[in-house]
């Protein structure tokens, strides 16, 4: 919960009030201060943030008779406007409180209160600020967030909040983990077609009788376990956006069929011969290499230009600095939390580790190096003995080993590594490998790549 890492102030001038919710608050909250004296929330606050400040409307003092809640309240939001403010009032007091919500309070309580509410309050307003901290750095995507403030990961916001309100089509390439999925939701959220429908659909998985059934759908009796009728996901989809993913991965035969159907914008059941007008917003993503993507044999390059009005490049997470340590810190406060564990800190060396590690899982190995750090952690302190990097993720096919030692095996694994070294720029890996252009296109085009 949330509570357990809470600092709160409560302000009244009645002490069985303050006694009441320190008892209340203490056994759940990390925190409880309280204060008698509404004269002295400035010092309070000073030098201290609380996470939350329980305050009373009325008080003894004639400060703004009737009126003193509203008062201290807009003294607190002077001082430190981000901190969260629950007032106590009376019945009698209500109209006032509705009033102390447009200055800025968080909610109210009314008087006496259940303490079950009190509880319930506090958890509401601590686990919503929680989701909104550094909105500067975060881009909300559904229950999901994009953590970053690098350069490279700015330029993806940039790209994304410019693309968004269009329906132009849009292509998201980069490594598995980079979260692309992430970034097909973001846009579809930013979009004006937030508000219909979002579906996705892993096409690299399907096989070919599927993809037809699976994304245009069928009538009942089409074969032999069509047993009613079922839309496809471009029907499903109709008015909002469809996501395709993994698209690289598809035949040359359901590249046919998907071209088809995005030029005249109409699906056909299979087992119909009626044509459904579909109205969607398309975006697709894959892992591929683009060159790939290039090559007319394996890519059709008229349906390449229907799907990339914009393409968006998602970097790995080794190019993305300081974002690992953003990350990091993300992904430890929610597994703290998962795993019941007090807040954890970070040793240099931990972060050190974790810089110097390249990530080719990128984001999602990041993700389950940090859950086992929580879960098998010795004490509330992460060191870089905690952080142990998984051999899956271990890249099989840019080093050769020593008991596969063919001269073909070796060049092309040593184009491969040059290659991904260079980020593709195939200039630069000619001179390293120290061949020309031409020659360097002519081993590619020899081993496929």
């Amino acid at each position: 919960m949330v509570l357990k890492n809470a600092r709160i102030l409560v302000i009244d001038d009645d002490i069985d009030v303050l006694t009441a919710l320190r008892l209340l608050l203490k056994p759940i909250i990390k925190e409880v201060v309280i204060e008698k004296n509404p004269s002295n929330i400035g010092a309070q606050i000073e030098g201290s943030k609380f996470d939350l400040i329980i305050l009373d409307m009325n008080f003894n003092g004639l400060v703004n008779t009737g009126n003193e809640g509203i008062f201290y309240l807009n003294k607190i939001k002077q001082q430190q406007p981000d901190t969260a403010v629950v007032l106590i009032t009376a019945y009698a007091d209500i109209d006032l409180a509705i009033r102390a919500l447009k200055e800025g309070a968080s909610d109210f309580l009314v008087k006496p209160w259940k303490n079950e509410k009190i509880i319930q309050t506090i958890t509401t307003i601590l686990e919503s600020k929680k989701s909104n901290i550094s909105k500067k750095n975060i881009l909300q995507s559904s229950s999901n967030t994009i953590i970053g403030e690098s350069k490279a990961l700015k330029d993806v916001f940039l790209k994304l909040k410019k693309v968004a309100p269009t329906d132009a089509n849009v292509l998201i390439l980069g490594e598995n983990g980079t979260g692309k999925d992430l970034i097909a939701k973001a846009i579809h959220n930013n979009s004006n077609r937030k508000n219909q429908p979002f579906v996705k659909v892993d096409v690299g998985a399907l096989t070919s009788n599927l993809f037809e059934s699976e994304l245009f759908g069928y009538k009942k009796g089409a074969f032999t376990d069509a047993k009613e009728d079922r839309k496809g996901r471009f029907e499903v989809a109709n008015g909002g956006t469809l996501f395709l993913d993994e698209i690289g991965n598809i035949s040359i035969g359901q590249q046919v069929r998907l071209l088809t159907v995005l030029q005249n914008r109409l699906v056909t059941p299979l087992g119909s011969n009626e044509a459904i007008p579909i109205d969607i917003r398309l975006i697709c993503a894959t892992n591929i290499d683009p060159k790939i993507l290039a090559d007319e044999q394996k890519f059709r390059k008229d349906l390449i230009y229907r799907i990339n009005t914009v393409d968006i490049i998602m970097p790995p997470l080794r190019d993305r600095g300081t974002d690992i340590t953003l990350l990091a810190k993300h992904f430890i406060a929610i597994y703290s939390e998962k795993y019941n564990k007090n807040s954890f800190s970070l040793d240099s060396s931990f972060i050190s580790k974790l810089k110097k590690h390249d990530f080719p899982g990128n984001v999602r190995e990041l993700q389950y190096v940090l859950e086992r750090a929580v879960i098998m952690a010795d004490s509330f302190e992460l060191k870089a003995e905690d952080l142990v990097f998984s051999s899956i993720e271990r890249k099989t096919n840019t080093v050769s080993t020593v008991k596969d030692m063919n001269l073909d095996t070796i060049e092309k694994n040593a184009i491969l590594s040059v290659l991904e070294k260079n980020k593709g720029n195939v200039s630069k890996s000619a001179k390293e490998l120290g061949i020309t252009r031409a020659s360097l296109y002519r081993r590619l085009d020899k081993y496929e790549l």
